[in-house]
C-alpha cells in the first residue's frame, strides 16, 4: 500500500467519522485507491464487537451488475454475440425479445424496473423459468431506446444470457472469468465470515431492525454479491483501466462511454455499458452504486489519474450522496497530482512536416504529434471540433473522440510527393485558407480574397 500523507489521512478519517455519527451508520468502511494500490483505508462503528476491517464482507447490491456486464463484453469480444443482437436470440420465449443486449446493459431497453411478484430484494427468489413465464405485455414501460429507465429485470435477462452461453450459472462464469483472475477471492454470492449483518435504523430512535438476506435466484445477477474493501479496491483499479487481462483496456473504455444520461443537457449522472457514470469536481467517474436491504455500497474510479474510492456500510438508507466525491476532494486538496515530467520523444520526419497550422475553409486548426504516431487536431483560439487520431496500417489515422470519432484522416500528396491537403471524411484541410492549389470541393473563386 502506498499510503496517503498523515495530514490527508486525518482529514479523511474526520470526514468518515462525521458520516458515521451523523448518518447513524452501524458501521462504515471507506477506501481510496491510487495507481492500483490501496492508498488509505478507514472504518468507524462495529461489526459484532470489533471495527470492520479490509476483509469484512458487506453486500454490494447492484455493483454485481457491472461484473455480469464484463462477462457479456467478453462474449462480445469473442464473437459469440453482438451488442445489437436482440435478447430473444439468446434467451428466446420472452415478450421483450426485441430489445438489444446493448439496451439492457445501458438501461435503455424500456423494461419495468422491478420483476413481477413481491418485493424481490426482501423475499426468496424464483427460478428463471418461473420468472420468464411471468413476463407479459406490461413488462415494457417505454419504447426501447427512448430513455434511461433503470431495470433490475434487464440484468436478470443478461445473467441468463451468460448462463446459456457459458453452460454454467452466471455466478460460476463471473467467478471464473472475472473474480479469480483479478484476485477477488472474497467476493461471493452468500455471506462468508467475517461479514456484517444488515440493519434498518429507526428514523426517530437509535435502535436497529435486522434485515432479511436470501438467494435472489433469477434476480441474483442484479445484486447478489458480497464483497470486501480489498476486493473492491481491485475492482476500482479494473474500472480505471488496470484490467489484468480480463478485458482489453479499449473494451473497458467502451463500457465507460456515456450511452445515456438521466438528468438533462449538462449531465452529472449517466450510464455506459454496465457502468454508472458521474461528473463531479472536474472528474469523470465510472463505477456503480449498490443497495440491498441492510446494505449500501458504491465504487467510483477515475481513469484519468487511476484514482478510485469506495464505501461499504450495513444500513438500508442514510449515507450522504456526496460522501465519496468529498473524499476525492480531500485527497485532491491535500495531495494534488503532479503532472508527468515532460520528456522529448523521437518523431518521424514525415510526421513532423504535418504539424502546425491547417485551415478548414477560413477556420484555423493546429495539428500536433502524440505518442505512437498519434495526431491531435484542434481549433486555434475559437470554438470548433477537436479530436485525437490513432495511426492505422496504410498511413491513415482513425478518430478517437469528438465529432470525428471513428472517422478516417488521410494525407493527400501531389505527384511529386509533397503534401497537398488533409482529407478528414470529405472535409479538406489546407495549409492556407481555401488554398486554390488544393482540391477544395466546390473550387475556390478565381478572384481570390477581396477587400
Amino acid at each position: 500500500m502506498s499510503p496517503v500523507l498523515e495530514s490527508t489521512a486525518r482529514a479523511l478519517l474526520r470526514r468518515i467519522a462525521v458520516e458515521q455519527a451523523e448518518s447513524r451508520l452501524p458501521s462504515l468502511a471507506v477506501a481510496v485507491v491510487r495507481d492500483g494500490d490501496l492508498a488509505w483505508f478507514g472504518s468507524r462503528g462495529l461489526v459484532g464487537e470489533a471495527a470492520p476491517t479490509r476483509d469484512t464482507q458487506y453486500r454490494i447490491g447492484s455493483i454485481t451488475k457491472s461484473m455480469v456486464a464484463v462477462v457479456v463484453m467478453r462474449l462480445r469480444d469473442e464473437g459469440r454475440l453482438d451488442l445489437l443482437d436482440p435478447i430473444g436470440k439468446h434467451v428466446p420465449g420472452t415478450p421483450v425479445g426485441e430489445v438489444t443486449v446493448a439496451q439492457l446493459l445501458s438501461h435503455t431497453a424500456g423494461l419495468t424496473a422491478e420483476p413481477p411478484g413481491q418485493w424481490w430484494e426482501r423475499t426468496p427468489g424464483m427460478p428463471v423459468e418461473e420468472l420468464l413465464a411471468k413476463l407479459g405485455p406490461e413488462t415494457p414501460r417505454h419504447r426501447p431506446g427512448r430513455r434511461f429507465h433503470y431495470s433490475n429485470l434487464g440484468f436478470a435477462l443478461l445473467g441468463e444470457l451468460v448462463a446459456r452461453q457459458r453452460g454454467v450459472s452466471w455466478a460460476q462464469a463471473v467467478r471464473a472469468e472475472v473474480l479469480e483472475p483479478l484476485g477477488m477471492g472474497r467476493t461471493t454470492t452468500r455471506p462468508s465470515a467475517p461479514h456484517a449483518s444488515g440493519y434498518a435504523v429507526h428514523p426517530w430512535a437509535d435502535v436497529l431492525l435486522p434485515e432479511p438476506e436470501h438467494d435472489a435466484v433469477a434476480l441474483a445477477p442484479a445484486g447478489q454479491f458480497w464483497s470486501t474493501v480489498d476486493d473492491l479496491a481491485r475492482w476500482a483499479a479494473f474500472v480505471a483501466g488496470d484490467t489484468g487481462g480480463v478485458l482489453a483496456p479499449a473494451t473497458v473504455a467502451e463500457m465507460r462511454e456515456p450511452a445515456t444520461v438521466d438528468d438533462g443537457d449538462f449531465w452529472t449522472g449517466g450510464f455506459g455499458l454496465g457502468l454508472q457514470l458521474a461528473r463531479a469536481g472536474g472528474r469523470r467517474l465510472a463505477g456503480h452504486t449498490g443497495s440491498m436491504p441492510g446494505f449500501l455500497a458504491t465504487v467510483w474510479a477515475d481513469p484519468a489519474d487511476a484514482t478510485g474510492v469506495l464505501f461499504l456500510t450495513n444500513t438500508t438508507s442514510g449515507v450522504s450522496r456526496t460522501l465519496l466525491t468529498e473524499i476525492l476532494a480531500i485527497v485532491d486538496q491535500h495531495e494534488p497530482r503532479l503532472p508527468a515530467e515532460w520528456r522529448p520523444v523521437a518523431a518521424e520526419a514525415g510526421l513532423l512536416e504535418l504539424t502546425g497550422p491547417w485551415y478548414w475553409g477560413p477556420s484555423a486548426y493546429a495539428l500536433r504529434l502524440l505518442p505512437e504516431r498519434g495526431l491531435s487536431l484542434a481549433p486555434i483560439g475559437t470554438a470548433g471540433r477537436a479530436s485525437r487520431f490513432v495511426a492505422q496500417d496504410g498511413g491513415t489515422w482513425l478518430g478517437l473522440d469528438g465529432y470525428y470519432a471513428g472517422e478516417r484522416l488521410s494525407v493527400v500528396r501531389r505527384a511529386d510527393g509533397s503534401v497537398s491537403h488533409l482529407d478528414l471524411n470529405t472535409f479538406v484541410f489546407t495549409r492556407t485558407p481555401y488554398d486554390p492549389a488544393a482540391e477544395v470541393p466546390g473550387g475556390v473563386d478565381e478572384g481570390g480574397w477581396q477587400g
